[in-house]
């Protein structure tokens, strides 16, 4: 559990460090998005703990792509990414 809240900090650290605003994505369009993916996260941890280390190898993967983002495009991107692989 601690390892996916890991996780899940430094993929919002992304979005602190994505600081040109794009036209599509607002510093506050990515912190929902950010609060989204930790939900999808919680609940899907919740809902069957055994899928929790296929997960923390998915999340990180994607992490990974996006570790140099620099906008906030880019941010949302790897939040939308982030959720809809959480979700399956």
């Amino acid at each position: 559990m601690k390892k996916f809240l890991l996780v899940a900090v430094g993929v919002a650290a992304l979005a602190g460090s994505a600081c040109s605003k794009g036209p599509e994505c607002t510093q506050e369009i990515a912190a929902k998005k950010a609060q989204d993916m930790a939900a999808a996260l919680q609940a899907a941890i919740t809902k069957d703990p055994s899928k929790a280390a296929d997960l923390t190898a998915k999340v990180q993967a994607v992490t990974t792509k996006y570790r140099g983002a620099t906008t906030l495009d880019e941010a949302c991107k790897a939040y939308d990414e982030l959720t809809a692989t959480i979700k399956g």
